[in-house]
């Protein structure tokens, strides 16, 4: 462990004065910080890349308390428990084709540069044998990812051109639709009517081919379904950061059918933490919303393909109690009020999504 991380991790808060703070059991608190709790997707590489926001500092709240950004830094994330991330790489959608690869491959070396700063805090990992050399040397997991396929329309040699594998996973479609396929916004009219196209067809092979994950997180229900008849069925499909339609209907949730779709690859859905998409009529206001959309993928397809993915630092609102990573035990302790085993609670905060990564990079 080197001296940083060592002072990073000696500054915790001990138990007790977690959970006296946060409200919640110090039961929740150990198992947050004794389980693999890997989070699907985090924007966190948006503030510094826009205003320098310095994730080595904690940070006491985020804009406006909860609201957008600033939910996440290295010390709120250790004090949360949070072992490992998908940290993703989003790229501005109405640059030409050409800029958007090449402000792609200049992100791609600042979020490195980043890890490579952090002197030991953070560790870039490819495949589940990486990920566990750098929780053996208590480093946070960083699998970096792209939001939004649209970055690679102009590279070279599409996702292949990407060195060493260094791309886990890749959201197909974001928040337009692409060269690729429909996105789910609803404002588009009637491009969200679009599927899968032949270049779309293209990038999942090239995914499949590199072992890469494809996320199915922002992707029109269409082009879902394209993707799974296209999709090698013995690599595990993603959707990082989504609802369930089962418990609040919305153009950003995904319906029992699409559940199904990604258990049978032995896939996993991230539960997203933003209210938007979760809070429904007469439901809870607090994290117990996210529980109960992780409740309804178990009661659909079991305990093993539910995981979290909170979308922090993605210009969201998260609940009330869940403002930022110190948080994640306040989730632990919803799940504890609801009577989960600690065993379920070790698969959804991480057990589910490893399995998947070894099925897919061992």
């Amino acid at each position: 462990m080197t001296d940083a991380l060592q002072r990073v991790t000696d500054a915790i808060p001990d138990a007790q004065t977690t959970a006296v703070s946060l409200g919640c059991s110090v039961e929740a608190v150990e198992l947050a910080r004794s389980l693999e709790l890997i989070d699907l997707h985090i924007d966190t590489f948006i503030p510094p890349r826009l205003w320098g926001y310095d994730i080595f500092t904690r940070h006491k709240r985020a804009l406006g308390g909860r609201h957008f950004f600033g939910h996440l830094d290295l010390p709120r994330m250790r004090e949360g428990g949070l072992t490992g991330a998908m940290w993703s790489i989003t790229t501005n959608p109405f640059r030409p084709a050409r800029n958007r690869w090449r402000v792609f491959e200049k992100n791609l070396a600042r979020l490195r540069e980043l890890i490579y700063r952090s002197r030991g805090q953070l560790a870039e990992v490819r495949t589940l044998s990486e990920y566990r050399a750098a929780r053996a040397a208590g480093a946070h997991a960083c699998l970096l990812s792209i939001q939004g396929g649209n970055a690679l329309e102009a590279a070279p040699d599409g996702v292949l051109s990407l060195p060493d594998d260094v791309i886990t996973r890749v959201t197909l479609i974001h928040l337009t639709s692409s060269c690729y396929g429909g996105s789910s916004t609803p404002v588009q009219g009637a491009l969200t009517t679009k599927g899968l196209t032949k270049a779309g067809h293209a990038l999942v092979e090239q995914l499949n081919a590199s072992r890469t994950f494809v996320d199915l997180a922002h992707i029109n229900e269409q082009a879902f379904w394209d993707v799974v008849k296209v999709h090698d069925s013995t690599q595990p499909l993603l959707a990082t950061h989504t609802g369930v339609d089962g418990v609040r209907e919305h153009w950003r949730n995904l319906t029992d059918d699409q559940l199904k779709a990604v258990a049978e690859t032995g896939g996993v859905v991230g539960i997203i933490f933003s209210t938007v998409f979760l809070a429904r009529p007469g439901g809870p206001d607090d994290g117990r919303m996210i529980v109960e959309h992780m409740q309804h993928v178990i009661d659909v397809v079991g305990e093993d393909f539910v995981a979290v993915g909170s979308d922090y630092d993605g210009a969201i609102s998260p609940p009330r109690d869940l403002w930022g990573g110190e948080c994640y035990p306040r989730l632990v302790q919803h799940m504890l009020d609801r009577g989960w085993s600690e065993a379920r609670i070790e698969k959804v905060l991480g057990g589910n999504f490893l399995r998947a990564f070894g099925m897919i990079r061992p």
